[in-house]
């Protein structure tokens, strides 16, 4: 948008055995199988509510060249679908039903915004600074399963879209349509900080949190480097 986890929130895999290794109140890295995942819980509105729904859920895991990214979402088909092809990117899908992901190095304030909607379409932004977006609408492979009350979706992201050491992150939903937009936020701001008549602004990149992707990948892991982001530089 320019848009608590324990064993009880896990869903078993097919049949593969999942284990809870580390955890926070938001998010868990879980063992499955022969991979890791991490997962995430979006459980507050962007200003620290609790939501009124079934929570979004976001899983984080290797996938060849990249990361795979998996939604579990309810589906509430509010606004209706964007007129947009599915497969396809589409421009301001954050005026639609989504669920968005960031992520972050803080060192350059450069960062991936991901954007994905249960009717198909997806939007890839990089920014470097914040809301300065420099590439748009990216291609990506993303495939939506659809049901009645809620969706699944998956989108291969190559690690080419990520900016050099990638380190903070945060996750977002929006749904509703008018006085009934509800924005929801995986680290939202702290009740502390807000103040009166403020809106929802998904790029306080201060209030993101610690990606730690060698806890995912293995120590001995390095981000490898992108030539995407290279060429800003050059």
């Amino acid at each position: 948008m320019l848009g608590g986890f324990g064993m009880e929130d896990v869903s078993p895999l097919d049949k593969e055995r999942h284990e809870v290794i580390t955890a926070t109140s938001s998010s868990s890295f879980l063992l499955a199988g022969e991979y890791m995942k991490m997962e995430f819980t979006i459980k507050h509105t962007w200003d620290g509510l609790p939501v009124s729904h079934e929570p979004v859920t976001i899983g984080l895991k290797s996938n060849n060249a990249g990361l795979l990214m998996e939604v579990n979402a309810p589906f509430f088909n509010n606004p209706p679908a964007p007129l947009g092809e599915p497969g396809k990117p589409f421009s301001r899908l954050w005026d639609y039903e989504v669920v968005e992901a960031f992520f972050l190095s803080d060192r350059t304030e450069q960062y991936l915004e991901v954007e994905l909607c249960p009717h198909g379409q997806h939007l890839l932004l990089l920014l470097s600074g914040k809301r300065r977006i420099w590439k748009e609408e990216l291609p990506l492979e993303f495939e939506v399963t659809r049901m009645k009350t809620k969706w699944e979706g998956k989108a291969h992201l190559p690690w080419n879209y990520f900016p050099p050491c990638t380190n903070k992150f945060n996750a977002f939903a929006i749904h509703g349509s008018g006085e009934e937009r509800k924005y929801e936020a995986l680290y939202p701001v702290p009740r502390h900080e807000l103040q009166e008549g403020q809106k929802p602004d998904f790029h306080r990149l201060e209030f993101f949190k610690d990606l730690n992707l060698k806890g995912l990948m293995g120590e001995d892991w390095k981000q490898p480097e992108s030539d995407i982001w290279k060429s800003l530089t050059n």
